[in-house]
């Protein structure tokens, strides 16, 4: 091969030398150099076209030169080839021209042949030094030296935002590592990004600060550290800031700086924000950090979002920030109109740098299951001063029903209440509203509508105001000497006018199926006064007008009509109308129809889904062939085999192709395509044909990493990291290529591809340095090299030490621990490799941590206690008999987090086989996955113990012959994926439950819910049965009774359910002879089972009774039964009811009570046709102990009920009776009597037996003479007698239900007690003055009728202490003492007054008077006297008739009932008849009484005004009327 290198200096059209040159090569395939100079000729031709023309001075030394190069024998011009005249001169003309050509390219090849030459000597002179250097190091190396500063750090003062560099140069042995510090804290170049760069070249350390500000003042240090020791450098920087900008300046003027544009600044962008999803409602932020150079906090860069190509401005909905080393976009309030591609675009110093990544906005949950969701874009039109016409797009509708029309409403601005537009839903995406008021302003939103329900709102549009559109264009602007405008009104330039024109252009600008909108042009000349519209129709053809707008006035050229027929053609006519009249009509529109225009689009045609990403697939589709006003596309995608469709985007996209994202990788999918316009959806597309989510198909990114791990002196072991990107095929080849490092030429290591990623390089020259790179293949080809490596010295590795570990990887990385794996070293030392080191830092730190204190053997490590999402690195070490060998190569930065959806290996028993098996499902797989499974971290590979299967993203791997053997750690790593990666450790105990599971499923029994049991049956049969958790249509069964089988005949039933997996046997009849053990033996397929019951002795014998009881009801129930027995209840009031439900009645039959055998007759006769009886006890107590007997019968049979009330029974009824009376009880309260002061407690019931306690004080207190314990129906008291100042405190009654206790308290104590106490004397005082009163014990009537010349004796007892005085009066006037009438009163007890032959003027009332010191009484009796053979006289004042009666005078001091009182008979006793019963009062008439004085009620009713220490209605009466 022969290079020639033409080179000329370019020279313009005046002779002007440029300032650069331009060099062609021409790579001549030519053997020989003659070969090459024979074919000069035609090249050089070429060439000299290419280079142009040279400078004239060298012209003739280039032609001579060029002669004397190509001298050639001579040569004799053949006939054929003679040139004429004319080809003559332009052969010479060419022939100059190639001379200079070739003068150029031999003074080119001069210049380069001797630059090659120094080259080359430049090159072995270097070379012969560096080897001589390299002795000197070998010799040098062998000496351990300390760090020490060749050149140490200097001072530095500065201004502000200048940069500032610092060096030093350092030496040691070995190498010292040189870390740097600002006042003793380390410096984080991370921490800053463009702040600090650290640098090493050559042995100089370097740290940059690339724009210094004041706080950047410090110390700063450099350590240099090795094995042997620390060497410190330091220095101080000083960072000043300029007069007036904060602080003072002491180094004199500062240099003016020029203005920094935006666009001047070096922006790189890191983390670049990547596709996103959000949901209606919610919020989103995306940013992307970038680098920017010079970083000045008040100049950030300008920066500039897009979605869809439209440039975003802040506002509440769009947030936008830049500073602080990123830039951000925030979606505070996020709606489907916010989904789109989303572009940031940053001013550089170089143009722009720009990132795009699509934004996705699903909808919220619907308001309603079914409902569709909301619309978007909604925007107002047409604009007028009482009309918009509001659009909008319609939402995508997958899984729900059709949508059927849409709801517009409108808000006023600065109002928050909608109201709804339409009455009815309008169909298209267009809706006109009108009746706006005018200078108001509005927002509209809209709500679809389907089936299921109503959409939730769209966002609501953009504030509009209603102003009159035409009101701008009848202004006229003209400018004076372009600096003055004056502004005319068309009002001025009209005239005075009145009446105004007519409209003129009715047309319809709308037409839909719901609504036709009339348009026309305001009529000129107009006028001043405020105009509106007439709007008149008709039928097209008829001349019949008809207004159409009679309740609204109309200010806009605008006018929706809705109530049109289909199917006919109207005409419409507008007038113009102001406050002087209405003008001419208009001419009339053309006959408008209401059709749909247009409908939805046709179908889009066929749809292509390929490979894009691992996430995501490209769809393109053909556009429908009818577009019709297209919005755009909808695209939708379903998983193959899955019947749900799913939408891919959200809001119409406009383009023929579309990027699915959030797709799950390794899933497939079909897509389909609708398309939308106002109208709705078109028909769906044709499914694509399935696709796989894999990442497109390319050559593989470039191997990295290339270490070496061993070499002999004549070989190389090299190693190298797969590359990042596969390119969606496995690699299946490496090629390595070398060069010498002082050469440029690579050489082909292996023409034969290698698939490990290790190779031994042979052939190689010891000493010499080395550089190699790698390309990687798959199926898509050969991808590009990888960068040179560093140079590798070919050298013989002597140490005895071993080399480093290679191939460092990560599996089950998650939150807080990872596994780390790697391979043995190569070279192994002098011995044997026993043992690993791992060492771990943090990401960008050099502080390594070992992790195992003592080395492991074998070559993985897991790594605990990391903190999730922070990044780390490792390095291993290897360990022989004669020590710590070098370090591997630093693993790839490894995250602590788990991937999304990451899952762990299970263990399980196949239910089917019972094959015991470890199952992984990966998050993610690609095509080219493989799942590679490893015991102990050691691939399993082909093994007889274990079969490996995979379906889909599932692998299992199924154990053979499962043992002891098989225990251990087992993992799982998914290939070609992010790190999917599982793990098990399968432990002796799981392993033992699974293999008993794996026996059951293998060797499989029935199983059953509950085993063979009996229970008695309502006629006396006794069930057995069993119940089976599952049973088939096909098992078999059979009953074994005492070793012989039974079947189903006469005394026995067999049968069973498979629904309910019951298998019984019934006997009906049920004796002795059935005692025995009872088995039920099942088959179903290859499960078998079964189950026995032992029925003897004890448990017979209980069986055997229960059936006979059982028996015996059944008959009883035949008859006439109580369906439950006696029982008792307490109602509200304390009543207690003994009840009981009977069944099977009719009306002949007859139900009675008894009580220890007497029958008991209730008030009210039992009702059996009821179903249920009672009787009432009322006032339990005591006396109602018994036996209680209930019965029923009629001539079926009889049945009879039981209820004993006595021992415990009682006690249930006496604490049913407490727990309503305790709730009932109210508080205690203070009654004072004569005997002392009485608690009181009322209650529905009491009664003594009621478990109630009193205590004072919390003592108990027991019934004495002092204090009295009693109760009444209705109350229960206690007295204490005498009371004395003992006696005061706190009192309560405690009512015990048996359950609960009820406690009700009175505190007798201060002032309670003192007027208690008062009230007691006074009662007592009383009672002693009620008690020692005169007063008619008994003896006289009421009235007595007498017949004339009778004799009358009045006798009378009475009582009093001291005697009382006696005193008779006749109508008020005392009596005498007369031989008539003759008064008596004899002992001091009896008084008598005897008229002898009586008269009629003895009739009257009389009265006696009995008194003493303490008070008296006063009873009267009316006498009435008739004459023999006279009827009796009538009764006066209410008097009742006597017969005629002769009073007989006591012949003792008997009692006076024994003396004869006439009675009338009951013909002749009126209504109106007293009772002859005397009253229980004092001021009633006296009657016969017994002699001996009996005291009152020692309560009697204080006076009004006396004062109680008790509430009012508590004095009326001891005990209260009954509730």
């Amino acid at each position: 091969m022969l290079y020639i290198v033409l080179s000329a200096a370019i020279h313009g059209v005046e002779g002007e030398r440029h300032s650069s040159s331009e060099r062609v090569i021409f790579l001549l395939p030519s053997a020989s150099a003659s070969q090459a100079a024979s074919g000069w000729s035609a090249t050089a031709l070429r060439c000299f076209n290419l280079l142009g023309k040279s400078s004239s001075k060298s012209v003739n030394q280039v032609q001579a030169q060029a002669t004397e190069a190509m001298a050639e024998p001579a040569y004799t011009i053949p006939a054929f080839r003679e040139r004429t005249a004319e080809g003559t001169e332009e052969y010479q003309r060419v022939t100059t021209k190639v001379g200079k050509g070739l003068t150029v390219i031999q003074e080119e090849l001069h210049r380069m042949r001797m630059t090659t030459k120094a080259q080359v000597e430049s090159l072995a002179i270097q070379r012969e030094v560096k080897d001589m250097m390299t002795k000197r190091v070998d010799l040098l190396d062998d000496i351990p030296k300390m760090p020490d500063f060749l050149v140490a750090l200097r001072p530095h003062t500065v201004w502000e935002k200048t940069p500032v560099k610092l060096f030093c140069t350092v030496q040691g042995n070995p190498r010292p590592v040189v870390k740097w510090y600002k006042g003793g804290v380390p410096v984080d170049p991370l921490s800053a990004p463009g702040k600090y760069k650290i640098d090493n070249k050559y042995g100089v350390h370097s740290l940059i600060i690339s724009r210094c500000v004041v706080s950047d003042t410090a110390e700063y240090s450099a350590v240099a550290t090795n094995q042997h020791g620390t060497a410190t450098s330091k220095a101080t920087v000083i960072v000043k800031r300029a007069s007036g900008a904060g602080e003072s300046c002491h180094l004199g003027l500062v240099p003016h700086l020029t203005e920094i544009h935006a666009s001047k600044l070096e922006v790189t962008l890191l983390d670049r924000f990547s596709v996103s999803f959000g949901v209606e409602g919610g919020s989103i932020s995306l940013v992307c950090s970038m680098v920017v150079v010079p970083d000045l906090p008040n100049l950030p860069p300008l920066a500039q979002w897009y979605r869809d190509d439209k440039l975003l401005k802040p506002s509440k909905l769009v947030e936008m920030a830049v500073g602080g080393g990123a830039a951000r976009l925030t979606l505070p309030q996020l709606a489907k109109d916010d989904e789109g591609l989303y572009t940031l675009r940053i001013f550089t110093k170089d143009g722009t740098a720009e990132h795009s990544a699509y934004l996705f906005v699903s909808d919220a949950a619907p308001s309603a299951a079914g409902a569709p969701g909301a619309p978007m874009s909604v925007k107002a039109y047409d604009i007028n001063s009482d009309y918009v016409l509001v659009a909008w797009k319609p939402p995508n509708t997958v899984n729900e029903a059709a949508i059927t029309g849409y709801f517009v409403d409108r808000c006023e601005a600065g109002s928050d209440t909608w109201v709804q537009c339409n009455d009815a839903p309008v169909k298209v995406c267009k809706y006109p509203v009108h009746g706006l008021k005018v200078g108001h302003s509005y927002h509209f939103r809209v709500r679809a509508v389907n089936s299921a329900g109503i959409s939730r709102p769209s966002r609501k549009s953009d504030k509009v105001t209603a102003l009159d559109a035409a009101e701008s264009e009848r202004l006229q602007v003209i400018k004076i000497k372009g600096k003055y405008d004056i502004v005319i009104k068309d009002d001025d330039l009209e005239g005075y006018v009145t009446i105004p024109g007519e409209p003129t252009d009715v047309h319809a600008s709308e037409i839909f199926k719901s609504y036709v909108v009339l348009s026309w042009k305001p009529p000129s000349p107009r006028g001043r006064a405020p105009l509106w519209y007439v709007i008149e129709k008709c039928l097209a053809g008829t001349g019949a007008w008809q207004r159409i707008n009679t309740a609204v006035k109309l200010h806009s050229p605008r006018y929706p009509v809705f109530d049109l027929q289909d199917g006919q053609k109207y005409q419409f006519r507008v007038y113009s109308v102001n406050m002087y009249g209405s003008s001419e009509a208009s001419v009339p529109s053309e006959p408008i129809q209401k059709v749909d225009e247009d409908g939805v689009p046709s179908a889009p045609g066929q749809v292509v889904a390929t490979r894009n990403t691992k996430s995501s697939v490209f769809v393109q589709w053909v556009a429908p062939k009818h577009l019709k006003n297209l919005m755009g596309y909808y695209i939708d995608g379903r998983i193959v085999g899955s019947k749900e469709w799913f939408p891919c985007n959200h809001k119409p996209f406009k383009h023929t192709r579309f990027v699915v994202h959030g797709l799950i990788p390794g899933e497939t999918y079909v897509f389909r395509v609708q398309a939308v316009n106002v109208f709705g959806l078109s028909e769906e597309s044709q499914e694509s044909s399935p696709i796989s989510v894999e990442p497109a198909l390319a050559s593989p990114s470039a191997p990295y990493g290339i270490t070496m791990l061993s070499c002999d002196g004549s070989s190389m072991t090299l190693a190298w990291k797969s590359p990042k990107h596969c390119g969606g095929s496995k690699v299946n080849a490496y090629y390595v290529d070398k060069r010498d490092a002082d050469t440029l030429l690579w050489k082909e290591v292996n023409l034969a591809a290698v698939t490990e990623r290790i190779c031994t390089v042979d052939n190689l020259t010891e000493g010499t340095f080395y550089e190699f790179k790698v390309q990687a293949g798959n199926l898509a080809g050969v991808g590009v090299p990888s960068a040179p490596s560093t140079p590798m010295k070919c050298e013989a590795w002597t140490m005895d030490e071993p080399g480093p570990a290679y191939d460092l990887s990560f599996s089950e990385v998650r939150g807080h621990s990872l596994v780390i794996l790697w391979k043995a070293p190569v070279y192994t030392g002098a011995s044997a490799v026993t043992g690993y080191f791992v060492d771990m830092a943090k990401k960008g730190s050099s502080e390594f941590v070992t992790l195992n204190q003592e080395a492991v053997s074998h070559r993985y490590l897991q790594v605990t206690g990391l903190e999730e999402g922070e990044t780390y690195v490792f390095r291993v070490r290897a360990v022989n008999a004669s020590g710590v060998g070098k370090p591997s190569q630093l693993s790839e930065p490894v995250c602590a987090k788990a991937l999304p959806g990451t899952k762990e290996i299970e263990a399980g028993v196949d239910e089917e086989t019972g094959d015991v098996f470890l199952s992984f499902e990966a998050c993610e797989i690609c095509e080219t996955s493989k799942f590679v499974w490893s015991k102990n971290y050691k691939a399993i590979g082909d093994c007889p113990r274990v079969a490996v299967t995979t379906k889909g993203r599932t692998s299992r791997l199924t154990f053979t012959n499962p043992d002891k053997d098989d225990l251990g750690k087992y993992s799982l790593v998914v290939t070609d994926t992010d790190g999917v990666s599982g793990s098990h450790t399968l432990t002796e105990d799981a392993l033992n439950t699974m293999l008993e599971l794996s026996y059951a499923i293998r060797h499989p029994i029935v199983p059953l819910k509950h085993g063979l049991n009996y229970e008695i049956l309502e006629k006396g049969h006794v069930r057995f049965w069993l119940q089976a958790v599952k049973l088939s249509p096909s098992v078999s069964y059979r009953f074994i009774v005492n070793d012989k089988e039974v079947t189903s005949g006469e005394g026995q039933k067999i049968s069973h359910d498979v629904a309910t997996g019951i298998i019984q046997m019934t006997v009906d009849h049920f004796t002795r002879a059935n005692e025995g053990t009872y088995t039920v033996q099942i088959h179903d397929g290859k499960a078998k089972t079964q189950s026995s019951l032992v029925l003897v002795g004890d448990v017979f014998k209980a069986a055997l009774k229960e059936a006979e009881f059982q028996r015996k009801e059944h008959i009883r129930k035949q008859g006439p039964h109580f369906a439950e027995y006696l029982y008792f209840t307490v109602t509200e009031d304390c009543t207690v009811m003994l009840a009981c439900k009977v069944a099977n009645v009719k009306k002949e039959t007859t139900f009675h009570w008894y009580k220890e055998d007497d029958e008991i007759v209730p008030e009210t006769p039992p009702n059996v046709m009821s179903g249920a009886c009672a009787l009432p006890i009322p006032l339990f107590s005591r006396k109602d102990h018994g036996v209680y007997k209930a019965t029923l019968s009629d001539d079926r049979g009889k049945d009879t009920s039981v209820f004993d009330i006595s021992g415990q029974v009682f006690d249930d009824i006496i604490n049913a009776i407490a727990k309503i009376a305790g709730a009932s009880a109210s508080e205690l309260v203070l009654q004072c009597t004569p005997e002392g002061i009485r608690l009181q407690c009322y209650m529905s019931y009491y009664t003594e037996e009621m478990k109630t306690v009193w205590k004072h004080k919390d003592s108990k207190i027991a019934s004495s003479e002092k204090m009295r314990i009693g109760g009444a129906a209705e109350m229960a008291w206690m007295q204490i007698c005498d009371p004395s100042d003992k006696e005061k405190g706190h009192y309560s009654i405690e009512i015990s239900d048996g359950e609960q206790t009820h406690t009700r308290t009175f505190d007798l104590s201060g002032q309670a007690y003192t007027d208690a106490y008062e009230e007691y004397l006074r009662l007592k005082a009383a009672a002693f003055a009620e008690k020692n009163r005169g007063r008619v014990v008994g003896g006289l009537p009421d009235v007595v009728t007498i017949m004339e010349q009778k004799s009358l004796s009045l006798t009378c007892t009475v009582w009093g202490e001291p005697t009382p005085e006696v005193t008779w009066f006749k109508n008020e006037q005392e009596v005498a003492s007369t031989e008539h009438t003759k008064v008596t009163f004899d002992g001091g007890k009896f008084a008598s007054l005897v008229i002898n032959k009586v008269t009629p003027e003895d009739s009257g009332k009389y009265s006696i008077n009995v008194r003493n010191k303490y008070g008296g009484e006063f009873v009267e009796i009316t006498v009435s006297v008739y004459k023999h053979g006279e009827q009796l006289p009538e009764p006066k004042l209410g008097q009742p008739k006597t017969p005629a009666a002769t009073p007989v005078p006591p012949k003792s001091p008997a009692p006076p009932p024994k003396t004869p009182t006439p009675t009338p008979s009951k013909a002749q006793t009126p209504a109106s008849m007293k009772s002859p019963t005397p009253a229980s009062t004092p001021a009633s008439t006296p009657v016969p009484k017994s002699p001996t004085p009996t005291p009152k009620s020692p309560t009697p009713t204080p006076s009004r005004g006396m004062k109680s220490p008790t509430p009012p209605r508590f004095m009326k009466s001891p005990t209260p009327p009954r509730k």
